[in-house]
């Protein structure tokens, strides 16, 4: 499922570019339109938490004030402000601008409430979905949003975007049914998911794009610019500094203030993100009182950074979050484009030299990291011991496709951390890359055919990061491999990942406990050649492709989770990546001047969202100083 933009800090890089199709009206008849029970949310299961006349979501405050400037360091740069394209490098924070058909509860697993539309329908077989558009729903121009904004942006991705593409692959065509109706017919009936990602469709200002700027010149929504987009959401462009700053202001008239699904959140008057060079210098900047929050930091800095004054004073606070999310997947990620990396053997033998162990106790601190064993960790969708039932009749459809330990063996990671422990998994690296047909030669692992000598780049676009990279080198140099550390600028690294022109990279993969479409840009074969897609890694594999179809078409929970499982036994092992860590909490230290629920919701840390700015705080702090 689609991650809900409108609570990232960072929106997610969008493309397009081609021709829009008409708007094609239907006429409905009004006794079949009468036949359709529209509700007021979706779920993928049918079963939704909150009824009709709910006043606000369980895990909010309410009363939460509106007031205060919230300050966040973000790495990298900008030099445009349009959310739409991944030309140029879109700034950060763009999605508090843009808003979708449904918004998304976090205390739930796969539920949609009504934003822009006001009610949804679909058949009992999922064939189809309408939305019906709110009548008070604005730009932020006045102007109303119509079927036509809805139209015109879902046309503009579909056709364009690497990322629609394949969100939206079942989509086989969308049309006014109505006043403010819009329906999106789908090309296959039983895809349970998808009414729910086409509530998550972003919606785009038409006469917007279609008109002219300030000079009276014609914008081009396919081209990057510096003219603040129009928007219909809680927050605005209010001022920038490219590749230094953006400003979001909150809209004290905006249209959906009064909505149930929006009741205590998005409470701040500004959000300002301000760009740094590398988390080096967000935390010097977040000591010194130039940014409020510094979320996400690394283990070392949690453990033993936190002893400066404003922490001993009580001016910040070290606060931890614990979800039901599954963890993210992250680690090393081989582009399998690379003929050195095609065989399963050689990315083994990558995953053998890796001393996790060594380096959680030299580079890190506490007992807060552990090895990622899943590409759902954490979870119910994690793959655990050997495969059986329903997941066990999935996988024997593809035996003669898959690797033989699918059926024989629960997958872990290596474990180094000893010198003998070194030695013994080394020994088997060599072992494998020799199967492989490569040997050492010289001191050099090379190839036994072309005499090609093996040599690795990590590519990298924080400094921060340099450590790990240069901590993973000495062990493949050992056994021969030649090992580059390269790291470029934000834009840079965005590009060449994008056009596939790297060896390894460290790549994290999010998932929701309700896995679908998503997983075709992820993995799916038709995703690995197209450049701008997240199958960074190059995976063309038919039964991975055979079972994200069953995963998406699920006709209920338990084929789902037994699917899931059989694709993450699958991807693991095929060593796609070097599994990295996950920490089962989530760290957001901040200086002692805001407030948020006792308890966050199921499925989300609900920052920024649901804090706010507690002005009793502040004072105290500011005296305390």
């Amino acid at each position: 499922m689609i991650l809900n933009r409108r609570s990232l800090i960072k929106t997610a890089s969008l493309l397009g570019l081609g021709p829009l199709t008409g708007l094609k009206v239907l006429s409905v008849e009004p006794a079949k339109a009468d036949e359709r029970k529209f509700q007021h949310g979706t779920n993928i299961y049918g079963k939704l938490k909150y009824p009709p006349d709910f006043k606000h979501f369980d895990y909010v405050n309410p009363d939460a004030p509106k007031g205060g400037r919230l300050r966040l360091g973000v790495v990298g740069s900008f030099d445009s402000l349009n959310p739409f394209i991944i030309k140029g490098e879109a700034a950060a924070g763009l999605g508090y601008v843009v808003e979708t058909l449904t918004s998304q509860s976090a205390d739930e697993v796969g539920s949609e409430y009504g934003l822009v539309a006001e009610s949804i329908y679909h058949p009992e077989d999922f064939s189809s979905v309408s939305f019906r558009l709110r009548k008070e729903a604005r730009w932020h121009d006045g102007k109303p949003i119509t079927v036509e904004d809805v139209i015109y942006g879902y046309n503009f991705l579909k056709e364009n975007n690497p990322t629609y593409q394949f969100y939206y692959k079942n989509v086989e065509k969308v049309e006014q049914t109505g006043e403010d109706e819009i329906t999106f017919l789908f090309d296959s009936k039983g895809n349970r998911e998808l009414p729910s990602i086409m509530g998550q469709a972003m919606v785009v200002p038409k006469h917007y794009w279609e008109g002219t700027d300030a000079s009276g010149k014609k914008r081009n929504i396919a081209e990057t610019t510096q003219e603040p987009p129009l928007g219909s959401g809680q927050y605005k462009v209010k001022s920038f500094r490219p590749s230094q700053s953006i400003i979001f202001e909150r809209v004290k008239d905006y249209w959906g203030n009064d909505l149930p699904v929006n009741i205590g959140q998005n409470n701040f008057d500004e959000i300002e993100l301000i760009y740094f060079r590398d988390r080096t210098i967000i935390f010097e900047a977040f000591k010194a009182d130039q940014l409020d929050v510094r979320p996400g930091p690394g283990t070392k800095e949690w453990d033993i950074q936190y002893d400066f004054p404003a922490v001993k004073k009580g001016n910040v606070i070290k606060a931890s979050f614990q979800t039901k999310n599954a963890e993210l997947m992250q680690g090393f990620v081989f582009n399998t484009r690379r003929v050195k990396f095609a065989d399963p053997r050689v990315r083994f033998a990558f995953n053998l030299a890796y001393d996790f162990e060594g380096r959680m106790r030299v580079l890190s601190f506490g007992d807060y990291n552990k090895r990622t064993q899943s590409y759902f960790e954490n979870s119910e969708l994690a793959a655990k011991g050997l495969p059986q039932g329903r997941e066990l009749e999935i996988l024997n459809q593809f035996k003669d496709q898959v690797p033989p330990e699918v059926f024989t063996s629960e997958y872990k990671n290596p474990v180094n951390g000893t010198p003998q422990n070194i030695r013994e998994n080394l020994r088997k690296a060599v072992a494998l890359l020799k199967e492989a047909g490569w040997s050492i030669q010289n001191g050099s692992l090379t190839n036994d055919k072309t005499g090609e000598a093996m040599t690795m780049e990590f590519l990298l676009d924080d400094p921060t990061f340099e450590d790990v990279a240069l901590s993973y080198k000495p062990s493949l140099e050992r056994i021969g491999i030649k090992v580059t550390v390269r790291t470029v600028d934000s834009a840079q690294f965005e590009n060449r990942v994008r056009d596939f022109d790297f060896d390894v990279v460290t790549g994290v993969f999010p998932q929701s406990l309700s896995p679908g479409n998503e997983q075709r840009e992820f993995w799916g074969s038709d995703a690995a050649d197209r450049k701008g897609s997240r199958n960074i890694i190059g995976i063309k594999n038919p039964a991975v492709d055979r079972i994200i179809d069953l995963i998406i078409f699920a006709n209920s929970r338990d084929e789902l989770v037994a699917a899931t499982r059989a694709l993450d036994r699958i991807l693991l092992w095929n060593y796609y990546m070097v599994p990295d860590f996950y920490r089962a909490e989530d760290w957001y230290p901040h200086w002692n001047r805001f407030s948020y629920p006792d308890k966050n919701p199921d499925y989300s840390v609900g920052f920024p969202a649901l804090w706010w700015w507690d002005e009793e705080k502040a004072k105290k702090t500011a005296a305390n100083k």
